[in-house]
C-alpha cells in the first residue's frame, strides 16, 4: 500500500472508516450547533446504516475496511504518543495537568474511547472519586467529543503525489486530523508509506485545508476548492508542494460560492470513470474563479510556481482535462427534486470502481438517472447518516485503488 491514489475511480483496495460511537450521543438540541453538528441522530440507528454501508463495500469490492477505532488503540500503546493525543485533548478545558492521572486510570481502549467520543467531569469522578475540579460544573467537558469523525474525507487526502493533512477549519475538530496524522505515522500498515505533501505542523495559525476539498482530476492534475473550509494560503503551499514532488504537473484552485450546499468541492461534482462527472446543477456555472498553479523555475534546488486567473469555465477546465467529458446532473436536472437531493448529498457518491457507486437509498432521482447511464448504483439506508450532511464520499478515506 504506498499511499497515494491516481484516481477518483478506480476499483477500491483499501478504506479508512469511523464507525459513529458515543460521540454521537453527545449531542443535544442545544450543543450541537457548537459541536459542529447539524443534527442530533439516534445513534443505534445510525450505526446499522453505517455497518450496511462497510459491509457493503466489502462485499462488493473485497476491499479492506480499516476501522479508526482498532488502528487508534494499536497506535496508543505508545504511551508517549497517548500521553501527547491526552495533554492536546485536555487542553481546551485547560486540564492538561490530569493527563497522566488519566492514563493511569483509564486502559488504552478506554482513552481510545475518550479522545473519540469525549469525557465529563462527573465521569472522570467515578474514576477519581477526590478530584478537585471546583471550576468546572459536573456537566462539563473535560475533553470535547469528536462526532464529526464519521466523516473520515475531511482529515487528510491522498493524491498522486503524497499525503496532505489538513488543517481544519474549525477549531474543535483539529483533534480529529491530529488523530488520522498519529496513526499515519505511527501504525506499522502505514507508517513505512506516508509521504507527507502538506502538513500544518510547526505551523501556529496555519491556513485551513480539509480533504473534502481535494479531488485528483488525472494523473497530473488535481482540483482543491478554495471553500469556506479551505484557504488560499493553504491551497499555494499543498499546489507547490505537490509541483515539487513532481507527479502533478497542474493544481486547480477552485473558489466555490459562500453557500452552505458549496461546503466542500466534493459537493459540486464527484468523477465517477474516466469520462463521468456528477454534479449539481448549475454548480460548476456557480464557481466564482479557477486558477492553475504550474511549475515556474528552479533556484537553488527550490522549485518557484506560477498562478494563473482561468478566463474560463469550470466545466471547460474538466473538458479541457478528462477527454469525452459527459455530465450527469443530480436527479437528471429536475429543479425540484435536485435541490431536495443535493440537500441529502446527491452529488457525493463513493466510487468503488469505475462507473460503480454507493449512494443513499434516498436520492431516488438521482440514483435512476445514474442508472440509465450504465452506473452500477448500490443503495445504502440514510435515515440518520444524512443528518450530518455528508454523503457517502464524505464517510470515506479511500486507501488503496487500483491504478488506472
Amino acid at each position: 500500500m504506498n499511499l497515494r491514489l491516481n484516481s477518483e475511480y478506480g476499483t477500491l483496495r483499501a478504506v479508512l472508516m469511523h464507525r459513529p460511537g458515543k460521540e454521537i450521543d453527545r449531542l443535544t438540541p442545544y450543543n450541537k450547533d457548537f459541536l459542529l453538528f447539524e443534527d442530533v441522530p439516534y445513534l443505534e440507528a445510525l450505526q446499522r446504516e453505517h455497518d450496511a454501508f462497510s459491509n457493503l463495500i466489502k462485499e462488493s469490492t473485497g476491499a479492506k475496511v480499516y476501522q479508526l477505532r482498532e488502528l487508534l488503540i494499536r497506535v496508543l500503546y505508545d504511551r508517549e504518543l497517548l500521553f501527547d493525543l491526552m495533554t492536546q485533548a485536555l487542553s481546551k478545558a485547560r486540564l492538561t495537568h490530569l493527563a497522566e492521572l488519566i492514563l493511569e486510570r483509564y486502559s488504552t481502549a478506554e482513552c481510545a474511547g475518550l479522545l473519540t467520543a469525549g469525557l465529563k467531569i462527573h465521569e472522570l469522578k467515578k474514576k477519581v472519586p477526590n478530584l478537585k475540579t471546583v471550576e468546572l460544573m459536573d456537566s462539563a467537558f473535560a475533553i470535547a467529543p469528536c462526532p464529526n469523525l464519521y466523516f473520515q474525507r475531511d482529515p487528510l487526502a491522498l493524491t498522486p503525489g503524497g499525503i496532505i493533512f489538513s488543517s481544519m477549519k474549525m477549531e474543535g475538530r483539529q483533534r480529529e486530523a491530529n488523530l488520522l496524522r498519529s496513526v499515519f505515522e505511527h501504525h506499522p500498515d502505514f507508517k513505512e508509506h506516508v509521504k507527507e505533501i502538506y502538513s500544518p505542523v510547526g505551523q501556529s495559525h496555519p491556513p485551513s485545508i480539509e480533504g473534502g476539498d481535494v479531488i485528483v482530476i488525472s494523473h497530473e492534475a488535481i482540483a482543491i476548492g478554495n471553500s469556506e473550509r479551505t484557504d488560499a494560503k493553504a491551497i499555494y503551499a499543498a499546489a507547490k508542494a505537490l509541483i515539487a514532488e513532481g507527479t502533478v504537473k497542474r493544481v486547480y484552485e477552485v473558489h466555490l460560492p459562500e453557500k452552505r450546499n458549496y461546503m466542500h468541492l466534493d459537493t459540486v461534482f464527484t468523477i465517477l470513470d474516466e469520462n463521468l462527472v456528477l454534479t449539481y446543477p448549475d454548480a460548476l456555472n456557480s464557481v466564482l474563479q479557477t486558477s492553475l498553479y504550474t511549475f515556474k523555475d528552479e533556484k537553488d534546488g527550490k522549485v518557484n510556481i506560477k498562478r494563473e486567473v482561468l478566463k474560463e469555465s469550470l466545466l471547460t477546465v474538466l473538458e479541457r482535462e478528462i477527454p469525452h467529458l459527459e455530465i450527469l446532473h443530480t436527479a437528471d436536472g429536475n429543479p425540484d427534486y435536485s435541490l431536495r437531493e443535493q440537500w441529502f448529498d446527491g452529488a457525493n457518491v463513493f466510487a468503488i470502481g469505475p462507473r460503480r457507486v454507493i449512494s443513499y437509498n434516498r436520492n431516488i432521482h438521482t440514483n435512476r438517472a445514474l442508472r440509465d447511464l450504465g452506473v452500477e448504483v448500490l443503495e445504502i439506508p440514510s435515515s440518520e447518516l444524512s443528518r450530518g450532511l455528508g454523503g457517502p464520499r464524505c464517510m470515506t478515506m479511500p486507501l488503496s485503488r487500483a491504478r488506472v
